[in-house]
């Protein structure tokens, strides 16, 4: 295990092992141990949830995306692959890039990934198939199940570009997703954060038993965790949607 910084044990001293804390308990407690830490970034901060499922199994797998209400604190590039008449609805919606074919082999010749999103029409999709080495491993590959292949591409960009992300268990069970930056105001974090829980308990499994989330954590890229108290968070949720 790496020997941590004086700094990096003095913010450690500021979380409660034992306890597992509401929302809004977190975040302050993550702006604290930033303060503690004096990064020279604006960090992300993220939820981490265990879930109760066995991603090996293809009815288990929990994919999904949401649109932050407060967006992630940075400007998305989006990349629309299409043709025909979608091409002036992609570019009226503001996407940065726009193109078919030829965009398409600038990615498999140039290893072009200037862009942090990718929509396409599903007429593109057996041409965007040989994408799938270069777009899968950095998460961008599109999909039907996320909205990425979508005929709708002006909700597909404006939804982009106020701040969807996407989220995909890993094969160990957990899930991180990222909700803004720790300059946030807390409230904006939390409504941020209260959308992600609604967005994961939605993509729940249809055939899994007891506790869907088994613990869930938030933490900024280089801080200690904290550890969420999940009964309260669900009903904070609830008390948000009534």
């Amino acid at each position: 295990m790496a020997k941590r910084g004086k700094k990096y044990l003095k913010a450690l001293e500021l979380i409660d092992k034992n306890k597992a804390y509401s929302l809004p308990e977190a975040i302050e407690t993550l702006k604290q141990v930033e303060n503690v830490l004096q990064r020279k970034f604006d960090e992300t901060v993220e939820l981490i949830f265990r879930l109760n499922v066995d991603p090996k199994y293809a009815d288990q797998m929990v994919r999904g995306s949401v649109v932050l209400p407060h967006g992630l604190g940075k400007e998305l590039k989006v990349l629309v692959l299409t043709q025909g008449e979608k091409i002036k609805e992609a570019e009226e919606a503001s996407a940065d890039y726009v193109g078919g074919e030829e965009l398409i082999d600038k990615i498999a010749n140039e290893n072009w990934i200037d862009f942090d999103v990718v929509i396409a029409t599903p007429d593109m999709m057996p041409k965007v198939a040989k994408l799938g080495k270069i777009l899968g491993p950095r998460g961008l590959m599109p999909n039907p199940k996320v909205g990425t292949v979508t005929t709708d591409i002006k909700r597909a960009v404006t939804e982009a570009k106020k701040g969807r992300v996407e989220f995909k268990v890993d094969k160990t069970g957990n899930l991180h997703v990222p909700i803004g930056k720790i300059s946030f105001d807390t409230n904006k974090l939390v409504e941020n954060a209260l959308a992600v829980v609604d967005a994961v308990i939605k993509a729940k499994p249809t055939g899994i038993k007891g506790n869907y989330i088994k613990n869930a954590v938030i933490k900024t890229t280089m801080s200690p965790a904290v550890k969420l108290d999940v009964a309260q968070l669900q009903k904070s949720l609830e008390a948000k949607v009534a």
